[in-house]
């Protein structure tokens, strides 16, 4: 995020080198100014200056993943990233209590190698983070209950239960690991652990592990952002400084696995479109062949358009859905992947038959200089466009520093992937794409059971022990939070406003701190302007604009734009339309030509209309292999019926999809891709009395006309509450969504709403979520959110839950809505908490040159006015109780919801047929149309 001077130049901070091979085009490597040094404790620390916006974000590494787990024990370091978050000694409550009031964005992540924890926050609260961060550091332990144990465990597994076993797919990753990593390696499980293994884990179990791994001399915390080096030093010395080093953790040596054979694993799931993977080990981080391997990567499977699979398998002749390849390195092994979807009719064999050959093209002749040049230019447009965030640059220099023991070996890393060469490429993949590899066949049928994971027999393990840690000599008064400091300044950089003479609004705002520029041009209507029965069209249209000019097809768009690392992006949405750019200032010239040209003269090509097509087709199968895509499809139709354009699918239908033409899509170009239809903003390294002349001749062409306006009807009248059932079978958790017809975006009452939301479900901190996640452990996460739309949206609330809790978790979820209305309204302490976090938290917006972009966006679409940024806190200021009372009670009636629920029927139907509301169930395929032979289920 930023600091107190809004905008303010960067150059200071970060330079530009350049790195350039014999021969070849100079790439960029970013040269971020940091100041590193450790605690005799053993704690890294690592310092970076970035003064844009007033926001600073703390970022710790711990140098434990489940690679450091023992067998009988998995799961424990993922299970360790919730746990932390549940308090500490002298803060024993959630860890995001304090911090997220103040706008801060929280969260932790888990990998095989490593566990990261970080925020991101006003600047003036560093002190809190540093604070809150050390004391689960040094302190976590005395507070670490039974309780807490058990329900972080069932959070836990309703996360796997969401991102493994209720989607489709969702087996094959773990199957891969065991097939290739024999069962003594650190990679053989995956990072979320065995469900046995997390029920058998005891208090002292976890006690252990942690006293193991999760000590100073074991972390590496990185500090970026809006702060004061020689403040942030006390800081780090205070409440780290007292915390004793803990066991000394060997670095394990690299472990890459043999294969003496192929291996051919089959499964069965309930997927419309089967899925093969190959997989190969490769090198750990940092080996010699590392860049080689990424740059094959980037060729066969990556480049936008350019790669050796997209043209063979996708381009040439439509035979896949998707295709891809991708290499990741890790501490002590990695693989190279390849991932190939076929489309309905093709069978896998003759996919992997036409990518081998692909595959044996690179290793006889190797790639192109063109194409390895390629990948370069990705890479060094993807190094500086990261570099955005201070949340970003913190992470990123944590990776290097934990990875590599450097900060800054990440400019190694860049010289080497600048220094490939299609002779190293064609080496690589002799070397490693062999005949032994990972075959992993996923085919539509019944969906395989899961393993049974037998009970844990503890008395026949060691228990786990842990080398005692030094008591803890701490001189700090721990018993009070620290208070943050005074509200740092902010005022967003001024937003100007010019005209083009065809009559085309332009926005700049500038931001000199990044050698970037992004646009993107805002165009008023969307999937609400298309006829019934088009549905698909918006999306299609506009995909199809980067498909093809009068001056360059596909291929040549692609190459041109891979040729500057940049990107031009178009897209159709519900109610606007959008062309966007991003590139580096320097390619701004060339960038601009191809932006116009895609603009102004798209010839959509029928070839490229029908191999889109066939990618919808493909989007729209799996969407019914997915329980939440059913759900976000079905639950807009039952709120607002087929015949209102909210209702309808904006993605389309195999029908509608199949039958929109050629001309369609020329017609809804023409008809909303005109000047005074549309604003183009721009963000970025440049300036307004720069850019308007460059546009203004780019743009001279491109005239006026008639747009096409959706004209929208008024949402159907409110039924009672009615339940809706759609069967998944084996479905491992309910997808839950209740709601009702919302508000318009430009209600008087927005701001109170926004808070009121908050507190009911639209922050970690909501009602709903520290009810079904936190004290039930119900799901791994709960919310609720009013899309405001240019008429009234839909207001959802809802989740993915334990199959067994379906009923029980609706009863809540029903029960909140309606207390929040009336019999349980918002206290003063949750007003405050709200506004404080929607008040500081709001720099946030300003981070990234895209966040800047979507920010200036609503203004065009809701014709915000001039002052929005400027009074937008002394409208949140404003929200008092009486206005959250009046809005819950106006716009949330209990008496009205639609709810929609989809999961295993032979489950959950007669639990949900005891409840008090659900006098009526419905039971819908998974298109929302009745379901063949049922009827409505009155209870009596």
């Amino acid at each position: 995020m930023r600091s107190r001077l809004a905008f303010a130049p960067f150059a200071v901070l970060l330079a530009l080198a350049t790195v350039a091979p014999a021969g070849l085009k100079a790439q960029t490597i970013p040269d971020l100014k940091v100041e590193t040094y450790s605690l005799p404790n053993g704690l890294s620390v690592i310092l970076h200056e970035d003064h844009t916006t007033p926001t600073v974000s703390v970022n710790i590494w711990y140098k434990v993943g489940s690679k450091n787990e023992k067998v009988g024990r998995t799961g424990f370091a993922h299970l360790f990233e919730h746990l932390m978050f549940q308090g500490s000694e002298h803060h024993d409550g959630e860890y995001f209590g304090p911090l997220e009031k103040l706008g801060a964005q929280i969260n932790g992540s888990t990998s095989n190698d490593r566990t990261n924890y970080y925020q991101a926050l006003p600047s003036n609260a560093l002190e809190l983070a540093l604070y809150m961060e050390s004391d689960r550091m040094g302190f976590l332990l005395p507070a670490l209950t039974q309780e807490k144990l058990d329900n972080q465990r069932d959070v836990v597994k309703n996360e796997r239960r969401q991102r493994i076993d209720n989607v489709p797919y969702g087996q094959t990753q773990e199957r891969i690991l065991e097939a290739l990593y024999p069962p003594n390696h650190p990679y053989h499980h995956s990072v979320i652990g065995s469900m046995a293994d997390l029920s058998a884990a005891s208090l002292e179990d976890v006690s252990a592990f942690f006293r193991t791994y999760y000590s100073p001399n074991n972390a590496s915390l990185a500090i970026a952002g809006d702060f004061d080096p020689a403040e942030a030093r006390k800081l780090v010395a205070k409440y780290f400084g007292p915390l004793p080093k803990g066991p000394e953790v060997a670095k394990m040596a690299p472990d890459v696995p043999k294969l003496d054979a192929p291996k051919h694993l089959t499964m069965t799931d309930a997927v419309q479109l089967a899925r093969t993977q190959l997989v190969w080990p490769t090198v750990p981080n940092g080996h010699e062949d590392e860049a080689a391997l990424d740059t094959l990567a980037a060729v066969l499977g990556q480049l936008d358009n350019q790669n050796r699979l997209f043209l063979a398998l996708q381009y040439e002749k439509p035979l896949a859905a998707s295709a891809m390849a991708y290499h990741g390195a890790q501490a002590i092994s990695g693989t190279f992947n390849v991932s190939i979807t076929p489309q309905k009719g093709q069978t896998i064999d003759d996919l992997i038959a036409i990518a081998d050959r692909e595959i044996e093209r690179l290793k006889a002749d190797g790639p192109t200089a063109d194409e390895v040049q390629k990948a370069k230019t990705s890479v060094e447009s993807g190094s500086i466009f990261g570099l955005q965030s201070v949340a970003r640059k913190s992470d990123f220099l944590n990776t290097y520093n934990v990875v590599y023991g450097d900060p800054l070996a990440y400019k190694k890393e860049l010289e080497r992937a600048y220094a490939v060469t299609p002779d190293d490429v064609r080496r690589v993949a002799n070397k490693y794409l062999v005949a032994n590899r990972i075959r992993m066949d996923v085919t539509p049928g019944k969906p395989t059971p899961r393993p049974e994971e037998p009970a844990v027999d503890r008395s026949a393990q060691a228990p786990l022990v842990s080398p005692p840690v030094a008591q803890i000599k701490d001189d700090v008064d721990r018993s009070k939070l620290p208070t943050p400091g005074p509200n740092p300044d902010f005022t967003p950089a001024p937003v100007v406003r010019r005209k083009l003479s065809n009559g085309l609004e332009v926005l700049i705002s500038e931001r000199h701190n990044l050698p970037i520029v992004g646009m993107n041009l805002v165009v008023k209507g969307g999937a609400t302007t298309v006829a019934p029965g088009k549905e698909g069209l918006a999306s299609l249209a506009t995909s199809l604009m980067t498909e093809g000019t009068t001056s360059r097809d596909a291929i040549q768009l692609a190459k041109d734009l891979a040729d500057l690392g940049a990107s031009v992006n178009a897209g159709g949405g519900l109610e606007s339309s959008s062309l966007s750019m991003s590139t580096l200032t320097r390619q701004l010239p060339k960038a601009l030509e191809i932006y116009t040209d895609v603009l102004l003269h798209p010839t959509f090509p029928d070839k490229e209309l029908e191999r889109l097509r066939l990618q919808r087709l493909a989007v729209l199968l799996r969407q019914a292999d997915s329980p939440p895509a059913i759900a976000g499809i079905v639950f807009p139709k039952l709120v607002y019926g087929e015949d209102h354009p909210y209702g309808r699918v904006a993605t389309g239908t195999p029908k509608s999809v199949k039958s929109i033409t050629r001309d369609d899509v020329v017609a809804y170009h023409k008809n909303l891709f005109i000047p005074n239809n549309s604003a183009l903003i721009v963000v970025g390294d440049t300036t307004p009395d720069a850019i308007i002349p460059v546009l203004e001749a780019a743009l001279k062409d491109w005239q006026p006309g008639s747009p096409v306006t959706a004209k929208l009807p008024d949402a159907p009248p409110a039924k009672p509450v009615t339940v809706y059932l759609i069967d998944k079978p084996g479905a491992a958790q309910s997808i839950l969504s209740v709601g009702q017809v919302g508000v318009a975006r430009n209600t008087p009452d927005y701001f109170p709403l926004v808070i009121m939301n908050a507190i009911l479900g639209g922050q970690f901190s909501s009602r709903i979520n520290l009810n079904l996640r936190e004290a039930k452990g119900y799901t791994y996460g709960a919310r609720s959110s009013f899309d405001f739309r240019l008429t009234p949206g839909p207001f959802e609330a809802g989740g993915s839950v334990k199959t067994e809790v379906t009923a029980p978790a609706l009863v809540e979820l029903v029960k909140e809505v309606a207390d929040i209305a009336g019999p349980r309204p918002v206290t003063d302490a949750e007003l405050a908490f709200a506004k404080d976090r929607s008040i500081k938290g709001f720099p946030a917006q300003f981070e990234t040159i895209s966040g800047v972009g979507s920010t200036l966006a609503a203004l065009v679409l809701y014709d915000l006015p001039a002052d929005y940024f400027t009074t937008y806190r002394d409208k949140v200021e404003a929200v008092t109780r009486a206005d959250i009372d009046r809005v819950a009670a106006k716009y949330l009636d209990p008496s009205k919801l639609t709810i929609l629920v989809v999961g295993d029927r032979s489950k959950i139907e007669g639990p949900i047929k005891e409840l008090p509301f659900a006098k009526v169930v419905n039971v819908l395929d998974v298109e929302g149309n009745p379901a063949p032979a049922t009827k409505p289920d009155v209870v009596q």
